[in-house]
């Protein structure tokens, strides 16, 4: 992988994290347009360091609400913060087991499939399309409504299917008030994300010592920064927005993903 792939797919990340769109389906797009034919394991590392760099921007962008969250936490009560800390928690679970059980599975998902994400992109125009018809109440984030969210994350594990557009599509079709969908949906994959980068180090699988370190470093720091501008204008979008516009989005590109990967 060369340097300027590197930041290309670090800002197609960093644009697309924030917006039910499916930011690992456009990297493996992009992979594919740029000609990449790394091994499935490499490309699955590229893929998780540009998420953690995301999942920093995130937690720069909402750093009043995790300051909130640690501040309520240490109070040891049963707080706001804390029940709403132990729902993040619950959401982690199904993503957390998936992930364990099939790592090695989903690998061979990484690697630069255009018509594989083209189907998943579909699927994700259809979760935004029911969810923009569920009706929109002013319910808030349970903690049985939590583990279903985090099913919808966990499924999303899969390039193409949206994370953002899973579990907020899942939070308002379960009748979750759309914007506490948003904000729960950015804020409920920091620590997943931070619990992958801490167990790939442990294992050995980010080690600083490889010789993809440049091109690592590239995308990582085009993912943050593009993150940081992404997620500061997009928010209000995502919360906003009909999801009907981003499920027209993903259906013409799930499209084109697909015919372009069978013809050309």
């Amino acid at each position: 992988m060369e340097i300027i792939d590197a930041i290309i797919l670090g800002i197609i990340q960093g644009l697309t994290e924030f917006l039910p769109v499916s930011s690992s389906g456009h990297l493996e797009l992009g992979k594919a347009i740029l000609g990449e034919s790394k091994m499935p394991a490499e490309g699955l590392m590229f893929t998780v360091v540009v998420h953690f760099a995301t999942a920093l921007s995130t937690i720069l962008v909402f750093r009043k609400d995790v300051a909130e969250i640690l501040s309520g936490l240490f109070k040891f009560k049963w707080n706001e913060e804390t029940q709403f800390a132990v729902k993040i928690f619950i959401s982690m679970i199904p993503a957390g087991i998936v992930g364990l059980a099939f790592e090695k599975q989903l690998e061979q998902f990484f690697g630069g499939s255009a018509v594989f994400v083209g189907f998943m992109l579909i699927l994700t125009a259809l979760l935004l399309f029911l969810a923009d018809k569920a009706k929109n109440t002013n319910q808030p984030v349970t903690f049985f409504k939590a583990f279903q969210i985090g099913i919808a994350q966990a499924i999303a594990i899969l390039p193409g299917i949206s994370r953002s557009g899973a579990t907020i599509s899942a939070s308002v079709i379960l009748g979750v008030d759309k914007s506490k969908a948003a904000r729960f949906s950015f804020l409920m994959v920091v620590p997943l994300i931070l619990g992958k980068i801490a167990k790939d180090i442990l294992d050995g699988g980010l080690s600083l010592e490889t010789e993809g370190f440049g091109y690592l470093s590239a995308g990582f720091l085009a993912a943050f920064i593009s993150g940081i501008l992404a997620c500061t204008w997009m928010v209000q979008l995502v919360r906003k927005s009909k999801l009907s516009y981003f499920s027209i989005y993903c259906l013409i590109v799930g499209i084109i993903a697909i015919v372009c990967g069978l013809y050309l």
